[in-house]
Protein backbone atom coordinates (compact mmCIF):
# COMPACT_ATOMS: atom_id res chain seq x y z
CA UNK A 1 0.00 0.00 0.00
CA UNK A 2 1.52 3.66 -1.23
CA UNK A 3 0.40 6.99 -0.02
CA UNK A 4 -0.60 7.91 -2.88
CA UNK A 5 -3.06 4.54 -3.28
CA UNK A 6 -4.93 6.24 -0.29
CA UNK A 7 -4.42 9.46 -1.81
CA UNK A 8 -6.13 8.77 -4.87
CA UNK A 9 -9.18 6.64 -3.03
CA UNK A 10 -9.71 9.71 -0.31
CA UNK A 11 -9.99 12.01 -3.79
CA UNK A 12 -12.34 9.72 -5.57
CA UNK A 13 -14.31 8.93 -2.24
CA UNK A 14 -15.21 12.27 -1.13
CA UNK A 15 -15.90 13.69 -5.06
CA UNK A 16 -17.72 10.58 -5.96
CA UNK A 17 -15.84 10.69 -9.53
CA UNK A 18 -12.94 10.06 -10.85
CA UNK A 19 -12.86 12.95 -13.41
CA UNK A 20 -13.35 15.20 -10.58
CA UNK A 21 -10.69 13.61 -8.25
CA UNK A 22 -8.36 13.72 -11.22
CA UNK A 23 -8.82 17.28 -11.49
CA UNK A 24 -8.34 17.72 -7.67
CA UNK A 25 -5.19 15.73 -7.55
CA UNK A 26 -3.95 17.32 -10.90
CA UNK A 27 -3.04 14.14 -12.39
CA UNK A 28 -4.44 11.56 -15.56
CA UNK A 29 -7.51 10.18 -15.38
CA UNK A 30 -5.95 6.78 -16.45
CA UNK A 31 -3.25 7.39 -13.52
CA UNK A 32 -6.06 7.88 -10.68
CA UNK A 33 -7.93 4.48 -12.29
CA UNK A 34 -4.49 2.48 -12.39
CA UNK A 35 -3.77 3.94 -8.32
CA UNK A 36 -7.51 2.45 -6.93
CA UNK A 37 -7.81 -0.94 -8.86
CA UNK A 38 -4.05 -1.68 -7.76
CA UNK A 39 -5.41 -1.07 -4.14
CA UNK A 40 -8.43 -3.26 -4.87
CA UNK A 41 -6.77 -6.15 -6.33
CA UNK A 42 -3.34 -6.03 -3.72
CA UNK A 43 -5.89 -6.80 -0.89
CA UNK A 44 -8.70 -8.60 -3.14
CA UNK A 45 -11.25 -5.93 -1.97
CA UNK A 46 -13.92 -4.06 -3.58
CA UNK A 47 -14.14 -0.58 -2.40
CA UNK A 48 -16.49 1.48 -4.92
CA UNK A 49 -19.18 0.37 -7.84
CA UNK A 50 -19.80 2.51 -9.96
CA UNK A 51 -23.81 3.80 -10.13
CA UNK A 52 -25.32 6.49 -12.45
CA UNK A 53 -22.13 7.23 -13.76
CA UNK A 54 -20.64 7.64 -10.06
CA UNK A 55 -18.25 5.79 -7.94
CA UNK A 56 -20.06 4.80 -4.95
CA UNK A 57 -18.53 3.62 -1.99
CA UNK A 58 -19.00 -0.18 -0.83
CA UNK A 59 -19.14 -1.23 3.05
CA UNK A 60 -15.69 -1.96 3.17
CA UNK A 61 -14.87 1.60 1.01
CA UNK A 62 -17.26 3.57 3.46
CA UNK A 63 -15.01 1.79 6.47
CA UNK A 64 -11.76 2.78 5.03
CA UNK A 65 -13.17 6.50 4.08
CA UNK A 66 -13.19 6.75 8.03
CA UNK A 67 -9.60 6.15 8.26
CA UNK A 68 -8.47 7.95 5.69
CA UNK A 69 -10.34 11.48 6.75
CA UNK A 70 -8.36 11.05 9.60
CA UNK A 71 -5.45 10.59 8.07
CA UNK A 72 -5.94 13.46 5.77
CA UNK A 73 -7.10 15.26 8.04
CA UNK A 74 -3.60 14.99 10.50
CA UNK A 75 -1.56 15.26 6.99
CA UNK A 76 -3.34 18.67 6.81
CA UNK A 77 -2.74 19.38 10.31
CA UNK A 78 1.33 18.62 9.88
CA UNK A 79 1.20 20.65 7.08
CA UNK A 80 -0.27 23.61 8.78
CA UNK A 81 2.03 23.06 11.68
CA UNK A 82 5.35 23.02 9.95
CA UNK A 83 4.35 26.23 7.94
CA UNK A 84 3.38 27.71 11.07
CA UNK A 85 6.52 26.81 12.94
CA UNK A 86 8.65 27.96 9.62
CA UNK A 87 7.49 31.34 10.20
CA UNK A 88 7.21 31.14 13.73
CA UNK A 89 3.69 31.70 14.28
CA UNK A 90 3.24 28.67 16.90
CA UNK A 91 5.84 27.13 18.87
CA UNK A 92 8.06 26.65 22.13
CA UNK A 93 10.54 28.65 23.21
CA UNK A 94 12.66 27.50 26.34
CA UNK A 95 15.01 29.59 27.98
CA UNK A 96 17.39 29.28 31.61
CA UNK A 97 18.75 31.72 33.18
CA UNK A 98 20.35 32.24 36.45
CA UNK A 99 18.07 35.39 36.93
CA UNK A 100 15.41 37.22 35.23
CA UNK A 101 16.71 40.61 34.69
CA UNK A 102 18.41 40.27 31.28
CA UNK A 103 16.40 37.11 30.22
CA UNK A 104 13.34 39.14 31.09
CA UNK A 105 14.73 41.90 29.18
CA UNK A 106 15.42 39.46 25.90
CA UNK A 107 11.60 37.71 26.40
CA UNK A 108 9.96 40.87 26.03
CA UNK A 109 11.64 41.94 22.64
CA UNK A 110 11.23 38.28 21.09
CA UNK A 111 7.76 38.77 21.93
CA UNK A 112 6.66 41.82 20.47
CA UNK A 113 8.41 40.08 17.05
CA UNK A 114 7.03 36.99 17.55
CA UNK A 115 3.42 37.01 19.62
CA UNK A 116 2.66 33.72 18.82
CA UNK A 117 5.39 31.89 20.48
CA UNK A 118 5.04 30.09 23.53
CA UNK A 119 7.81 31.43 26.47
CA UNK A 120 8.81 29.41 29.33
CA UNK A 121 11.86 30.44 31.56
CA UNK A 122 13.10 28.65 34.34
CA UNK A 123 15.39 30.36 36.87
CA UNK A 124 18.13 28.20 38.69
CA UNK A 125 22.24 28.57 39.16
CA UNK A 126 24.45 28.26 36.36
CA UNK A 127 25.27 25.20 36.81
CA UNK A 128 21.52 23.68 36.60
CA UNK A 129 20.43 25.81 33.91
CA UNK A 130 23.95 24.50 32.20
CA UNK A 131 22.80 21.58 32.63
CA UNK A 132 19.37 22.18 31.48
CA UNK A 133 20.29 23.16 28.15
CA UNK A 134 23.11 20.11 27.28
CA UNK A 135 19.99 17.76 28.20
CA UNK A 136 18.20 19.79 25.54
CA UNK A 137 15.63 20.99 28.54
CA UNK A 138 15.97 24.59 27.32
CA UNK A 139 16.63 26.01 23.64
CA UNK A 140 18.90 28.75 24.62
CA UNK A 141 20.38 29.37 28.19
CA UNK A 142 21.36 33.06 30.12
CA UNK A 143 24.62 32.92 31.76
CA UNK A 144 26.94 34.60 33.58
CA UNK A 145 30.08 32.15 33.39
CA UNK A 146 30.92 29.53 31.29
CA UNK A 147 33.50 27.17 30.82
CA UNK A 148 34.85 26.69 27.69
CA UNK A 149 33.24 23.76 25.98
CA UNK A 150 33.36 22.78 21.82
CA UNK A 151 29.43 21.76 22.20
CA UNK A 152 28.52 25.81 23.01
CA UNK A 153 27.79 28.88 21.03
CA UNK A 154 28.47 31.84 23.14
CA UNK A 155 27.90 35.48 23.16
CA UNK A 156 28.25 38.39 25.27
CA UNK A 157 25.38 40.10 26.15
CA UNK A 158 26.21 43.06 28.85
CA UNK A 159 28.66 43.85 31.93
CA UNK A 160 27.51 44.84 34.79
CA UNK A 161 29.78 46.01 37.94
CA UNK A 162 29.06 44.61 40.96
CA UNK A 163 28.54 46.98 43.92
CA UNK A 164 28.20 46.63 47.85
CA UNK A 165 25.39 47.23 49.39
CA UNK A 166 24.19 47.78 53.23
CA UNK A 167 21.88 48.54 55.43
CA UNK A 168 21.99 52.93 55.40
CA UNK A 169 23.14 52.14 59.23
CA UNK A 170 25.48 50.67 58.43
CA UNK A 171 28.85 52.34 59.80
CA UNK A 172 30.67 51.69 56.52
CA UNK A 173 28.00 53.06 54.76
CA UNK A 174 26.86 55.93 56.11
CA UNK A 175 31.03 56.80 56.24
CA UNK A 176 31.69 56.67 52.74
CA UNK A 177 29.41 58.10 50.33
CA UNK A 178 31.25 58.10 47.12
CA UNK A 179 32.15 54.52 46.91
CA UNK A 180 33.99 51.45 49.01
CA UNK A 181 37.21 49.96 48.79
CA UNK A 182 37.72 46.39 49.45
CA UNK A 183 39.77 46.60 52.38
CA UNK A 184 37.33 48.67 54.50
CA UNK A 185 35.01 44.67 53.88
CA UNK A 186 38.04 43.04 55.91
CA UNK A 187 37.04 40.92 58.64
CA UNK A 188 32.87 42.26 58.30
CA UNK A 189 30.13 40.34 58.92
CA UNK A 190 28.92 39.49 55.01
CA UNK A 191 25.76 37.66 54.20
CA UNK A 192 26.77 35.71 51.06
CA UNK A 193 25.29 34.15 47.46
CA UNK A 194 25.54 30.28 47.39
CA UNK A 195 28.68 28.94 45.72
CA UNK A 196 27.86 28.74 41.73
CA UNK A 197 26.44 32.17 41.91
CA UNK A 198 28.64 34.63 39.50
CA UNK A 199 28.10 37.42 42.34
CA UNK A 200 29.71 34.88 44.68
CA UNK A 201 32.59 33.49 42.40
CA UNK A 202 33.28 37.48 41.08
CA UNK A 203 33.18 39.18 44.34
CA UNK A 204 35.26 36.44 46.37
CA UNK A 205 38.15 36.55 43.39
CA UNK A 206 38.17 39.89 43.66
CA UNK A 207 38.61 39.89 47.77
CA UNK A 208 40.80 36.82 47.51
CA UNK A 209 43.40 39.05 45.45
CA UNK A 210 42.92 42.02 47.92
CA UNK A 211 43.63 39.74 50.73
CA UNK A 212 40.42 40.35 52.23
CA UNK A 213 38.61 38.07 54.44
CA UNK A 214 35.13 38.73 55.36
CA UNK A 215 33.03 37.15 57.95
CA UNK A 216 30.44 35.22 55.95
CA UNK A 217 27.99 34.84 58.60
CA UNK A 218 25.08 33.72 56.34
CA UNK A 219 25.53 32.03 52.61
CA UNK A 220 21.94 32.34 50.75
CA UNK A 221 20.88 30.87 47.33
CA UNK A 222 18.53 34.16 46.19
CA UNK A 223 19.37 37.69 45.80
CA UNK A 224 16.08 38.69 47.05
CA UNK A 225 16.35 37.02 50.71
CA UNK A 226 20.32 38.34 50.20
CA UNK A 227 18.76 41.76 50.55
CA UNK A 228 16.21 41.05 53.10
CA UNK A 229 19.09 39.45 55.44
CA UNK A 230 20.83 42.97 54.83
CA UNK A 231 18.26 45.38 55.49
CA UNK A 232 18.08 43.15 58.65
CA UNK A 233 21.35 44.23 59.60
CA UNK A 234 23.01 41.07 59.89
CA UNK A 235 25.31 41.94 57.04
CA UNK A 236 26.70 43.74 53.94
CA UNK A 237 25.90 42.02 50.59
CA UNK A 238 26.94 42.45 47.07
CA UNK A 239 24.67 42.23 44.22
CA UNK A 240 24.90 43.36 40.24
CA UNK A 241 24.43 47.19 39.76
CA UNK A 242 21.54 45.85 37.21
CA UNK A 243 20.12 44.23 39.87
CA UNK A 244 19.83 46.39 42.69
CA UNK A 245 16.42 47.21 43.30
CA UNK A 246 15.76 50.09 45.34
CA UNK A 247 14.69 49.39 49.21
CA UNK A 248 14.76 52.32 51.27
CA UNK A 249 16.17 50.55 54.22
CA UNK A 250 19.27 50.00 52.06
CA UNK A 251 22.07 52.11 50.27
CA UNK A 252 24.75 51.01 47.51
CA UNK A 253 28.36 51.83 47.13
CA UNK A 254 30.41 51.00 44.17
CA UNK A 255 33.48 49.50 44.69
CA UNK A 256 36.21 52.05 43.90
CA UNK A 257 39.29 50.39 43.92
CA UNK A 258 38.96 47.30 41.99
CA UNK A 259 36.84 46.30 38.99
CA UNK A 260 34.44 43.23 40.35
CA UNK A 261 32.06 42.69 37.30
CA UNK A 262 28.41 40.50 36.64
CA UNK A 263 28.28 39.72 33.44
CA UNK A 264 25.31 38.16 30.91
CA UNK A 265 26.27 35.61 28.06
CA UNK A 266 23.63 34.06 26.10
CA UNK A 267 24.54 30.44 25.50
CA UNK A 268 23.01 27.73 23.13
CA UNK A 269 24.51 24.65 21.60
CA UNK A 270 26.16 24.49 18.54
CA UNK A 271 24.61 22.32 16.56
CA UNK A 272 21.20 24.31 17.32
CA UNK A 273 22.51 27.20 15.51
CA UNK A 274 20.55 26.75 12.69
CA UNK A 275 16.87 26.17 14.43
CA UNK A 276 14.76 29.00 13.00
CA UNK A 277 13.49 29.74 16.84
CA UNK A 278 16.86 29.83 18.37
CA UNK A 279 18.15 32.31 15.27
CA UNK A 280 15.42 34.32 15.58
CA UNK A 281 15.95 34.86 19.21
CA UNK A 282 19.61 35.40 18.48
CA UNK A 283 18.37 38.26 16.03
CA UNK A 284 16.56 39.68 18.47
CA UNK A 285 19.04 39.83 21.54
CA UNK A 286 21.36 41.11 18.90
CA UNK A 287 19.68 44.24 18.22
CA UNK A 288 19.62 44.95 22.39
CA UNK A 289 22.96 44.24 22.99
CA UNK A 290 24.36 47.11 25.36
CA UNK A 291 27.33 49.45 24.64
CA UNK A 292 29.34 48.15 27.08
CA UNK A 293 32.91 47.56 27.50
CA UNK A 294 32.81 43.77 27.11
CA UNK A 295 36.19 42.42 27.99
CA UNK A 296 37.96 40.14 25.64
CA UNK A 297 36.62 36.68 26.15
CA UNK A 298 37.78 33.20 24.63
CA UNK A 299 34.15 32.30 24.97
CA UNK A 300 32.67 35.22 22.84
CA UNK A 301 32.30 35.39 19.36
Amino acid sequence: MRHTQLRSFHAVALTESVTAAAHQLNVSQPTLTTQIRSLEDEYAIELFVRSGGRMRLTDAGRQLQTITRRLFADEAEARHFLVESRELRTGHLRVGAVGPFHATEMLVAFHAHYPQIEISVSVGNSQVVLQNLLDFHSDVAVLAYVDDDPRLWVSDYSKDAIVAFGRKDHPLFVQRRRGMRLCDLHGQAMVAREHGSNTRRASDAAMAAAGVIPQVVMEIGSREAVREAVASGVGFGFVSQAEYVDDKRITSLPIIDAEVYNYARIVCLRDRLSSRMISAFLNVTKSLKRNTQTPKDPLSM
